[in-house]
């Protein structure tokens, strides 16, 4: 081989190798670019763990929340089938009292009322409470339920209550039976 072929030969071969050089720099800049750092995993893994940590807390707070609520009104339905009940004393010591001449009835409406206002102490131990409506108070929706409207008797009682026709009871802060009124219009 002549000198000339040696020169070119050793410029093909530096120029491979060059070539293969940059490629090989290429390579590893996108292994160090992929790969990523200690500090890097670690912050992402703390990231993690906090967001999990919070997502955690957040769900024992609603379910105890949750769990407080259930047992506020664990006896709703209980209390609800109990107020017709009530509803039937009320009108047992209102039918006896009528009738005060009668020894007899005098001595019923003592055993009755005796009974009433046992049953009726139990059940605000348990979270019952009366939703206070007389006649003359101002008809609000969201606590009263209008039965009816009557021509008011005065000018006063235009959108007032009238007449509570049924008592209304809460359990704790929740209505569970509104009252049922009449209403003047």
């Amino acid at each position: 081989m002549s000198k000339k072929d040696n020169i070119e030969e050793e410029a093909i071969v530096n120029e491979q190798e060059t070539i293969q050089a940059e490629e090989n720099q290429d390579i590893e800049a996108e292994v160090v670019e992929e790969v990523p750092t200690a500090e890097e995993l670690i912050q992402a893994e703390k990231d993690k763990f906090l967001r999990l940590f919070a997502e955690f807390e957040n769900y024992k707070k609603r379910t105890t929340r949750e769990r407080i609520e259930l047992f506020k009104t664990a006896g709703q339905e209980l209390m609800t089938s109990l107020l017709p009940i009530v509803d039937d004393f009320e009108r047992a010591l209102t039918h006896t009292e009528e009738d005060k001449e009668n020894k007899v009835a005098a001595e019923l409406r003592e055993g009755v009322l005796l009974i009433y206002q046992k049953f009726y102490k139990t059940l605000e131990t348990k979270g019952l409470s009366k939703v206070e409506t007389k006649a003359g108070d101002i008809f609000d929706a969201e606590i009263h339920e209008a039965i009816t409207q009557i021509p008011a008797p005065s000018e006063d009682l235009k959108g007032k209550i009238i007449d509570c026709v049924e008592q209304g009871y809460k359990l704790g802060e929740k209505v569970v039976r509104y009252p049922k009124v009449v209403i003047g219009q």
